[in-house]
């Protein structure tokens, strides 16, 4: 059971993710989550401060699973490795909304205070891809030591490539199933494909 303010949040993901920040008034965002125009001013009170809400609700939804992840001791870096590509991979097929919202924010940069969440939200994420890297190299897990700005450069830019271009590709196959078949096998193989990139580029070894 999602909160009326969550209702809100997520009725206006929708709008800003079709017609932009600027392109979505308040009126609309209350009708689309079936409130009063009011309830948006009690709850964030302006358009501007729901924006950066949305932000930070759907930020810290993945922080906190990653950090998560980070502090198990069930597994090895590898697998935490794969954890957070199968958790990143997963929020960006399911949130498509969302990430279109940031990926228009991160080209124009219409709002500094989020420009400046993103930023240190990745230097967060840096540092816990540099974490893991540094233990699994420590127990010989992983033989190489690649830049870590340029994995997590690598992650992203496979991952956001790839969400960007799927119908391209889609059409590049001739693959005429149901949308939701294709993406399950699209997003399947995406995963294995940056995992794949990533064991290169750790010289990881299933046998260690």
């Amino acid at each position: 059971m999602i909160s009326k303010e969550e209702n809100i949040l997520f009725a206006a993901e929708k709008l800003f993710a079709e017609h932009g920040f600027q392109g979505t008034s308040t009126r609309e965002i209350s009708k689309a989550a079936n409130v009063n125009i009011s309830m948006i001013s009690y709850y964030f009170g302006s358009k501007e401060k729901l924006y950066e809400k949305l932000v930070e609700y759907r930020m810290n939804e993945g922080q906190f699973f990653s950090k998560d992840i980070l502090e198990r001791t069930d597994i090895n870096e590898w697998e935490k490795i794969e954890k957070i590509v199968d958790q990143f991979a997963g929020r960006v097929r399911h949130h498509k909304c969302f990430y279109r919202i940031m990926q228009r924010e991160q080209l124009h940069a219409e709002n500094p205070q989020i420009v400046e969440f993103l930023k240190q939200t990745k230097l967060g994420f840096i540092s816990m891809y540099s974490k893991i890297l540094e233990s699994g190299l420590q127990k010989g897990i992983f033989t190489k030591n690649p830049p870590i700005y340029l994995l997590h450069s690598t992650v992203s830019g496979t991952l956001f490539y790839a969400f960007n271009g799927k119908e391209m590709y889609k059409e590049f196959l001739n693959n005429t199933e149901d949308e939701e078949v294709f993406e399950e096998k699209y997003y399947t193989e995406l995963n294995k494909h940056i995992k794949y990139i990533l064991k290169d580029l750790l010289g990881y070894e299933e046998n260690k």
